[in-house]
């Protein structure tokens, strides 16, 4: 830790003085301004680190002019990303994803590989450079994938599991494709096979290390240090886990983000896990953008003018047929075209990897240093065109049709009541009604819990209640109340406001999301309005106030006092705005401490 503490050091103070903090000022103020910046305009925070770093880097600004340093210390960025992933990935869920990671991320990698190689052969290429220029753009970038999947909120969807289990896949080969060009450099039969099962050996016993560490020693250690320690030292624990991790996969020849994964996995179960992702998240925000700035200020522009022919014609090549190859894995595996193309877009880059492939490739003899710079320019273009191809495909990419196959549009339906949106809210309203025997009407916006809802024994028609023409097709002139219960507040709020404009005689009952909500349905004309979470709050209000000993008569009469009491703020709220009730609320600022 002190190599790397120094490294940073040596990065990031450029005027020589151990204390002086001006090259980590510079870092800090460039993400700051960058990144909102960025994210402001629609171009994603990736897009914002990395134009931070070219702007300060040796091209740039000029600020720093080793940003391989940088680079180094920051994959522990990637690191800790790969760790908080695995936080998240129980062994029954990576077991059940195996058949995603060594079919679908198998056939991707082979695929691509075998496409990226014949074309460098075919251009006149020699074959093993070729091999080596082609397999080091097949492995995705990690971190950027990641990051963005995470902005999209797409990593816990099947889609993004997807990805998931082929960049597993990925990191995993980068093992067999290192030793794969140590057997390939010029010279390469020095190496025995007796030395290629060594060192296979080697890692496969750091990984039995680890799974009997994670599964025998970190569950009691951080028991014990939970029990004596303080909440600095459960920090320095968890960065220990994972970097100790990382070092031990790096030491059996392996890749330092697949052993903070694996660290991750087997503390998945640990009562510990929320814990150590609190700890470990504030250092992997920080280093993971570290990593982006760096890799942005890597980018050699002396190296892309000397050969911007190559270059030119390289990046849209290697990216172009990367994605073909990508999208025609997806189809092949029963894909959807949207999620196809999206995975196509998303993983069209080189990664982090590929210069650790470059730069051992380059050490063996196989690659010349002039070409290894100029794959390395290649790459980190890739990967600074990746946010924008990301923005054009969510811009330009045709929104997927719903498909309403197996539902029905409402038409002439006479229910005396009708019940807007059949979502967790919809679903309890229905039972008492339909326990009395009142006849419903049931419309939703969303074909797939409609199908849902069909074999639980509901009929839902599919409508947008936000539609004059389906709210007549669905009865809402007959009706003898509707309730108005989607899933989203705008949605309810327009609902509300069109059903008493047409149909002003017709009681109106809706969810309100909070409080504000609640107001401005009142002045929407709702008839009944309640807040979602108010009546079980208050039912777990009066039950603490049972386990804290009170009588059932008087929890009832505190109760009672305290819907009377909201009662009065709502009417303050709705006269005179949200805050003007503030004088009624209860707070615990003045109670002396420990009563």
């Amino acid at each position: 830790m002190a190599g790397v503490a120094s490294e940073a050091a040596a990065a990031a103070a450029q005027h020589g003085g151990g204390a002086d903090l001006t090259g980590i000022v510079v870092l800090l103020a460039a993400a700051v301004i960058a990144v909102p910046l960025f994210r402001r305009i629609g171009l994603g925070s990736v897009l914002g680190y990395l134009a931070a770093g070219l702007a300060i880097g040796p091209y740039g600004l000029g600020f720093f002019h080793d940003a391989q340093a940088i680079l180094h210390v920051a994959e522990l960025g990637v690191v800790l990303f790969l760790f908080i992933i695995g936080l998240e990935m129980q062994p029954s869920r990576l077991w059940a994803m195996r058949g995603e990671i060594f079919g679908l991320g198998l056939l991707q990698v082979a695929l691509a590989m075998a496409t990226l190689v014949w074309v460098g052969v075919v251009l006149g290429y020699p074959l093993v450079p070729s091999f080596v220029a082609g397999t080091g753009f097949v492995l995705t970038s990690t971190a950027i994938v990641m990051q963005l999947l995470e902005e999209r909120r797409a990593m816990a969807l099947p889609k993004g599991r997807r990805i998931v289990a082929i960049l597993l896949l990925e990191d995993l080969a980068i093992v067999p494709l290192l030793a794969l060009v140590a057997f390939l450099a010029p010279g390469g039969a020095e190496v025995t096979l007796a030395d290629r099962l060594g060192a296979v050996g080697i890692g496969l016993g750091a990984i039995a290390a680890l799974i009997v560490a994670g599964r025998y020693l970190l569950d009691p250690m951080f028991r014990l240090l939970a029990r004596f320690g303080g909440r600095e030292v459960m920090t320095a624990s968890a960065l220990l886990v994972v970097l100790g991790a990382a070092v031990l996969m790096q030491a059996g020849g392996l890749s330092m983000a697949m052993g903070a994964f694996l660290a991750g996995v087997l503390l998945s179960e640990s009562s510990f896990r929320h814990q150590l992702e609190a700890e470990v998240e504030p250092f992997r925000g920080l280093l993971l953008g570290l990593f982006f700035l760096s890799v942005g200020m890597a980018l050699d522009l002396a190296v892309i003018a000397r050969n911007w022919q190559v270059v030119a014609i390289s990046v849209p090549a290697f990216i172009v047929l990367k994605m073909l190859v990508i999208y025609g894995v997806a189809r092949l595996t029963k894909a959807s075209h949207a999620e196809a193309l999206e995975r196509a877009v998303l993983m069209a880059q080189g990664g982090e990897f590929a210069f650790v492939l470059y730069a051992a490739a380059m050490q063996f003899g196989i690659l010349e240093p002039e070409w290894n710079a100029n794959l390395a320019a290649i790459v980190i273009l890739s990967m600074v065109l990746t946010p924008l191809m990301v923005m054009l495909h969510d811009r330009l990419a045709p929104k997927p049709a719903i498909s309403t196959e197996g539902v029905e549009s409402p038409d002439g339906l006479e229910a005396r009541v009708l019940l807007i949106g059949f979502g967790r809210v919809g679903q309890i309203v229905s039972q008492p009604l339909l326990a009395r025997g009142h006849a419903l009407s049931i419309i939703d916006s969303d074909a797939e819990a409609i199908r849902d809802a069909g074999e639980f024994g509901f009929k839902v028609w599919y409508g947008d209640g936000t539609r004059l023409d389906i709210l007549h097709a669905a009865g809402a002139g007959q009706a003898q109340a509707i309730i108005v219960a989607p899933d989203h507040r705008e949605a309810v709020s327009r609902i509300v406001e069109l059903v008493k404009h047409e149909f002003p005689l017709v009681p109106v009952l809706a969810r309100a999301f909070d409080r504000a909500h609640a107001v401005e349905l009142i002045a929407a004309g709702a008839d009944f309005q309640i807040r979602e979470t108010f009546e079980s709050a208050m039912v777990l209000g009066r039950e603490a106030l049972l386990a804290l000993g009170e009588t059932p008569e008087e929890a009832e009469a505190i109760m009672a006092e305290t819907r009377a009491r909201d009662t009065e703020r709502l009417v303050l709220d709705q006269a005179q705005g949200v805050r003007a009730g503030a004088s009624l609320i209860l707070g615990n600022k003045d109670q002396p401490a420990g009563h």
